[in-house]
């Protein structure tokens, strides 16, 4: 019976709107903006045809709305078609009306008796709809749905992001192209899915590869951060040193900084790894937090090339360079100190 679904997600909401399966009231909220705007514009694009929304889709936006006007809107019945949609965006500026707190707190008595043949959307970015009264009705309502939509954070939430969404395109994603785009674009979801859909229509064999990638998305196969990672776990110096010439020669899209923060979450991983009673992938996979067999045997090989000694040496030198990145106690260029840094990695 309650409204708010904790284990609903983006894909499995989208296959519902897909599938017609529609609520009359969305509440889409939350940090992260774009599955916002994407599934808003996915129920109006599923729910009506382009034909049907001169007469049948509303929009407001929520610094000129009229929660009034809105309401209004949503009790009257489609022309030409089932249904009619009701969109306010950026319900999060809407102002306050006299006499109410939260003039959200007028939805509450449409959500209690929403008019079957309109779909109401409220999309509220950057946090949580605070209307107890809005809430408690739709709670009590079969027809309504709450969507959070949290930020991804970096690693294995991203990772397995990428996996779901490029299977959900019909795709197979091998461990090495995850992590070429989790770590390369990072947790700009929109950029994320672009890619992906791209990446997914230029795919014959409907296998994302990191060839499919650095032809298409502009990652160097051979000299980017991954590489860089199985030099210094190989300690492959002529290797490491001609990434970070590459580096150099490409700074707008190889910036030090990133790749400092890189390879610090790479040997501390391989640290953790090497002090680790048990060293299959599966456990170091649930040690680390990783979702890649392919990167776990990486720390694991990793490990043995470096002692613990060393490891702690290595993480107390990458602390150093990136203080001195930034400007403090040195003066040296951001490539200099990268260079620099790989040389005392593999002299730990």
């Amino acid at each position: 019976m309650a409204v708010k679904r904790e284990s609903i997600t983006f894909t499995s909401l989208s296959s519902e709107i897909k599938n017609g399966d529609f609520k009359n009231i969305y509440v889409l909220q939350g940090e992260e903006p774009y599955y916002i705007d994407r599934l808003q514009q996915l129920i109006i694009d599923t729910a009506l045809t382009e034909d049907q929304r001169d007469f049948n889709l509303s929009l407001y936006y929520g610094n000129t709305a009229n929660v009034r006007e809105v309401i209004s809107a949503c009790q009257q019945y489609p022309a030409f078609s089932e249904r009619k949609v009701v969109v306010v965006r950026e319900a999060q500026l809407i102002p306050k009306q006299p006499g109410h707190k939260n003039d959200l707190d007028i939805f509450a008595s449409y959500a209690e008796k929403p008019l079957p043949t309109t779909i109401l959307v409220i999309c509220h970015k950057g946090g949580v709809l605070k209307s107890k009264p809005f809430t408690d009705a739709l709670k009590a309502n079969n027809n309504g749905l709450v969507f959070s939509s949290k930020k991804v954070s970096e690693g294995r939430e991203l990772e397995t992001l990428i996996v779901s969404y490029a299977n959900s395109l019909g795709c197979n994603i091998d461990s090495k192209a995850t992590r070429m785009l989790a770590d390369h674009i990072g947790t700009d979801i929109s950029r994320q899915f672009s890619e992906l859909d791209k990446l997914a229509i230029l795919s014959e064999d409907k296998n994302i590869t990191p060839l499919l990638i650095e032809r298409n998305v502009g990652i160097s196969k051979d000299f980017n951060i991954f590489e860089l990672e199985d030099a210094l776990a190989r300690q492959d110096a002529a290797k490491a040193f001609r990434i970070v010439d590459y580096f150099e020669r490409n700074p707008k899209n190889n910036p030090s900084m990133p790749v400092i923060a890189m390879l610090y979450t790479f040997f501390s991983n391989v640290l953790i790894t090497s002090t680790a009673r048990e060293k299959s992938p599966d456990a170091i996979m649930a040690l680390v937090g990783v979702s890649s067999p392919w990167r776990a045997r990486k720390f694991i090989d990793a490990a043995r090339m470096y002692n613990t000694r060393s490891l702690i040496n290595i993480i107390g030198c990458l602390r150093e360079c990136d203080t001195r990145s930034k400007g403090i106690g040195s003066r040296q260029d951001q490539y200099a100190l990268l260079k620099e840094l790989v040389y005392k990695i593999l002299h730990a």
